[in-house]
């Protein structure tokens, strides 16, 4: 009997020209040059502004059994951990379970409260996604992001499916979804257009 194993899903805001964030990133500006305040303000309205008009795609956010994501999402702090840094959210993160955090650089893990622990992964997106299959079983293992983290899984072929939330806005430069991935067959799942975003899911074809 096969073992059964949890859908690789992605779920990522875009600008209307594929941007998940714009150019000049820091930490007082993580999301770069994004048409607003450098917080996302604008990428993610959908979220702050509109949480009951989009609470099915927001349920969806935190519904796997663990989270895979780029250093650059965790934190703005590069090279050596030089410094104590524990994501962007707080003692209490969204997550509310294991979180693989890909990096260069060893780090013990670090378990935050509500049941999000970060893992530090050294040795690539393969043994970062063998790591959170371990520990979804059957449930759903999320690709968090950033973009560049998404396009490294989309060109091995280790996504099944891709959740785009498009706002309506373009950055022109950035980190933007696709950069480096071959072509893609994808077919669409759904779409839904809400009052500041458009969701749509493609399931990508092996």
């Amino acid at each position: 009997m096969t073992e059964q194993r949890g859908r690789v899903v992605c779920d990522l805001t875009v600008s209307a020209d594929g941007y998940s964030a714009g150019l000049n990133q820091s930490e007082e500006r993580p999301f770069g040059d994004d048409g607003g305040d450098g917080w996302g303000s604008r990428l993610h309205a959908w979220l702050a502004d509109d949480p009951d008009e989009n609470r099915a795609e927001i349920d969806q956010l935190s519904a796997a059994g663990a989270f895979i994501m780029g250093r650059n999402m965790f934190g703005p702090v590069r090279g050596e951990w030089d410094r104590p840094w524990n994501g962007w959210w707080g003692d209490d993160p969204p997550f509310h379970a294991p979180v693989f955090v890909l990096t260069h650089h060893a780090r013990e893990p670090q378990p935050m409260e509500g049941g999000t622990t970060y893992h530090f992964v050294t040795d690539g997106i393969e043994s970062a996604l063998e790591q959170a299959r371990a520990v979804a079983g059957d449930g759903e293992i999320a690709v968090q992001g950033g973009a560049t983290t998404v396009n490294e899984y989309l060109a091995a072929g280790l996504v099944d499916e891709l959740r785009l939330h498009i706002a309506p806005l373009t950055l022109g430069g950035g980190t933007r979804l696709f950069e480096g991935v071959p072509p893609l067959d994808l077919e669409q799942v759904s779409a839904r257009a809400a009052t500041q975003v458009t969701h749509v899911t493609y399931r990508v074809r092996s």
